[in-house]
């Protein structure tokens, strides 16, 4: 369940920050890069190695309409070309697969066309960029001449850094040899995955002699840079190497004006590259902003062509549709009445057990929904079992609240609510992280704010009621009842919570728990010394005798004059009270405020050095604030 969440989570993700550019290879050419620039844009179109391309019969469409273009060689540096070879250094390669692969990446240079700027990354027991991109071909030979091997495969750590020594400019392509799985990277395959796919660069992978496992995570890599991975031995090295650096020579440089008119903002690009034998090949790329290639006199309304669009409410009912969903779990996981008489459990249960019962169906939806919260159950129960302190903080927060909740399900919900709130926070702040991050931190601290806050509500309820309930003991042991029946007089006509925790104590007793144990039980929840001096006097009272019901009518006389002081003092602090939860609140649900209806007018608070300075002084100063207000209306009693 939670990992559905959280693939519902991406999608509205997904959906905040939009759709990327997407490649396509229609007809045996394939654009490898697409930027745009002022008027129009530029593509680097990959062609087979037979094939003879017409330059000057080229044509291109962008959303349907005929555009402008011209073709050129992919050598004339228009565009910058980088290419990184990552080599695995690790001593398995020692012996004549090294030489190999040594020999190979020299004949790679050598084919390089002169624009392409080369990179060298080695990946061993250590990851060490052993030449930055450069032109110069002798270099390069040189650093390849000098190459060492050393214990280990860093593997995911040399793309990694392979990726960052390919910078941001232009087409990056990667070109990873290796013979082994990787052994210790700090960067794990799925990080490393996704760093490929941000920065858009093309992977191939050359898989010396491994198979298995480590080939399963070079096909990811691969296919998270749109590459492949070529299967190689020492003797066919050479001939991967070097129809990686024809596939470089032989791309083409597409220029396209966008037409007059445009008013798509998103759509097609579509290339057709006539060959010599009569013959065409064609590529395609989706651009979802058109408008930021148009010329500034081209009109901007906003008139989508391609059927991927999605529509500015699918957005907010994406979120209802979450919001709702999470709150069909926070309904399923409520504890509900189990007050069935006993017949009716037995012949429930042997319903169950024989399979005539209708939830015994197989493939009910009912049983089926069970079964997933169970399991959630028990994930969240294994969890807390590795954690003995939070389970009985949580026990102690659910028991001092008065909540049927287990814990296990408590910590269920509380993760589910936090999920919720992130995302309607996200959904009102249209994607802003730091809205987003408000949000989590309420999700995160508000369900313990509602225990703590009914937890207060239950003891001042408690602590008003305690009086009366003395009162109602007193007159019951001087009509002659024992103390337990005492006990259960107040269950019958005590109000709640006291009648409650009274039944609870009750029926600890029946179970063979003293009485004044039972009772402490009830003070130690509701952390009321009052009732705590109670218990005592009952114990020293058992212990060497006294009249009981005159005790009691004592204590409940001297709770009635402290609940009076107390009211007093309270009425005369209201205004500091009040003051200090006016000056703590306004300044955040201010700023809460201004980021949903204007958030660039906090931008410098959040990005200028001096505002963050200015955020962080305020914040401080704030909370002493607060705290030091606290402390003068508060007022023992």
């Amino acid at each position: 369940m939670i990992r559905r969440l959280l693939l519902a989570c991406a999608v509205v993700l997904l959906a905040l920050v939009g759709l990327t550019p997407a490649y396509a290879a229609d007809g045996g050419a394939r654009i490898s890069h697409f930027e745009q620039r002022p008027g129009g844009v530029s593509l680097l179109v990959s062609v087979p190695a037979d094939s003879a391309v017409d330059l000057g019969a080229v044509t291109v469409s962008i959303a349907g309409q005929d555009a402008p273009a011209t073709a050129q060689a992919g050598d004339s540096g228009e565009i910058r070309r980088t290419a990184i070879l990552a080599m695995d250094t690790s001593t398995s390669m020692t012996g004549a697969k090294f030489a190999a692969a040594k020999s190979a990446a020299a004949a790679f240079i050598a084919a390089l066309p002169k624009d392409v700027y080369l990179g060298v990354v080695t990946f061993g027991g250590a990851v060490r960029t052993a030449l930055p991109p450069t032109q110069d071909r002798s270099h390069a030979a040189s650093t390849l001449a000098g190459l060492t091997l050393s214990g280990g495969t860093l593997l995911y750590d040399g793309v990694r850094t392979a990726l960052d020594d390919a910078g941001s400019e232009g087409q990056r392509s990667l070109l990873v040899l290796s013979d082994g799985a990787d052994t210790r990277s700090g960067a794990s395959l799925t990080r490393t995955a996704a760093a490929i796919k941000q920065v858009d660069a093309l992977v191939q992978v050359v898989a010396v002699d491994h198979g298995g496992k480590a080939n399963a995570a070079l096909q990811q890599l691969a296919a998270a840079g749109k590459g492949a991975v070529i299967a190689s031995d020492t003797s066919a090295l050479a001939t991967a190497f070097a129809d990686q650096a024809s596939a470089l020579a032989r791309q083409v440089l597409v220029t396209a004006d966008i037409p007059d008119g445009l008013t798509a903002t998103q759509g097609t690009v579509s290339v057709t590259l006539p060959t010599s034998d009569g013959d065409s090949l064609s590529a395609s790329a989706y651009d979802n902003d058109l408008q930021a290639a148009a010329p500034t006199s081209a009109p901007a309304e906003a008139t989508p062509e391609h059927g991927r669009t999605l529509p500015g409410w699918s957005l907010y009912a994406g979120g209802a549709a979450i919001a709702v969903g999470l709150f069909g779990i926070v309904v399923a996981l409520l504890p509900r009445s189990t007050t069935s008489p006993a017949e009716a459990l037995v012949t429930t249960y042997t319903e169950r057990t024989s399979g005539t019962h209708p939830e015994a169906a197989p493939g009910g939806a009912r049983i089926e929904a069970q079964q997933v919260l169970s399991s959630a159950r028990t994930a969240a129960a294994d969890l807390l079992k590795r954690n003995a302190s939070m389970e009985a903080r949580i026990a102690r927060a659910l028991d001092g609240a008065g909540s049927d909740l287990k814990p296990a399900e408590w910590l269920l919900l509380h993760i589910v609510l936090a999920v919720g709130v992130t995302l309607l926070g996200l959904l009102l702040g249209r994607g802003g992280v730091v809205v987003g991050l408000l949000f989590l931190a309420l999700g995160l601290v508000g369900p313990w704010l509602y225990l703590s806050l009914r937890r207060s509500q239950r003891r001042r309820r408690f602590a008003e009621a305690l009086p009366d309930t003395l009162q109602l003991m007193a007159g019951s042991l001087s009509a002659g009842l024992s103390l337990p029946q005492t006990v259960d007089t107040v269950v019958r006509e005590g109000a709640e919570p006291i009648a409650g925790e009274f039944r609870r104590a009750l029926v600890e007793t029946r179970l063979g728990v003293d009485v004044e144990d039972a009772l402490e039980g009830i003070a130690a929840r509701f952390d009321s010394p009052d009732f705590g001096w109670v218990v005592m006097a009952i114990r020293i009272q058992r212990q060497v005798g006294g009249n009981l019901a005159e005790l009691f009518n004592t204590v409940a006389a001297t709770l009635r004059e402290r609940q009076y002081l107390r009211r007093q003092v309270g009425a005369l602090s209201a205004e500091g009270r009040l003051s200090a939860w006016i000056i703590g609140g306004l300044p955040p649900v201010f700023m809460l405020y201004l980021l949903l209806t204007n958030a660039a007018y906090l931008h410098p608070l959040f990005h200028d050095p001096r505002g963050i300075v200015m955020l962080l002084f305020g914040v401080v100063w704030l909370g002493i604030g607060v705290w030091w207000m606290s402390r003068i209306v508060k007022v023992e009693v």
